[in-house]
């Protein structure tokens, strides 16, 4: 597959699933203010599901996080690797203009990382791209408390994934760019 196939087909993989964890926000009041919207609670709070544990599963199997966050779940339309691995970070990076962002070892992370650390993270929505920071906004603290307690009881696993990287800095392993291209000129 050519480096033009592949960066398409990891651009749309994101937009799907962002559009998928989009969709949460989705039953907020039509007529609600900018501020009201944001607080509003959709009509579905949360996943229904027999644990929590269950719940965060299912959410990071539809989110997608394993796309990202494990190495080569996206390449193998999750059928690699097993669940004993999944969200142990990866060092493939995606570049735009916001420099290089590398998706963390979710494992690690959550064992640093109290509960409240991670609503609060949630509810900011501020990092860098491509990480879909409004569809977490955007989701209940059940939800969102189901990912974490899901996250923790994987346990620790794997290595940090690199550190992020400035705009203007080349990144010295492989990378997806975010960053629109023209396709080059027919040849005669």
């Amino acid at each position: 597959m050519s480096i033009h196939n592949a960066n398409i087909r990891a651009h749309a993989a994101f937009v799907v699933v962002a559009a998928l964890l989009s969709l949460q926000g989705c039953n907020r009041a039509a007529d609600a203010g900018p501020s009201e919207a944001r607080n509003a609670e959709p009509a579905i709070t949360h996943v229904a599901s027999t644990s929590d544990i269950a719940a965060g599963r299912y959410l990071v199997r539809i989110g997608g996080c394993n796309d990202c966050h494990t190495p080569g779940f996206a390449m193998t339309n999750g059928a690699s690797p097993a669940e004993a691995d999944w969200l142990t970070g990866d060092s493939v990076g995606f570049s735009g203009p916001w420099g290089v962002s590398y998706p963390p070892n979710l494992r690690l992370s959550f064992q640093n990382m109290e509960e409240e650390q991670f609503l609060e993270m949630a509810h900011a929505g501020k990092g860098r791209p491509p990480m879909p920071w409004p569809s977490l906004v955007a989701m209940s603290d059940r939800d969102l408390k189901a990912i974490y307690a899901y996250i923790r009881s994987l346990g620790p696993k794997g290595e940090p994934a690199p550190a992020a990287l400035s705009p203007g800095m080349t990144p010295d392993r492989p990378h997806i760019a975010f960053v629109p291209q023209m396709p080059a000129a027919p040849t005669k």
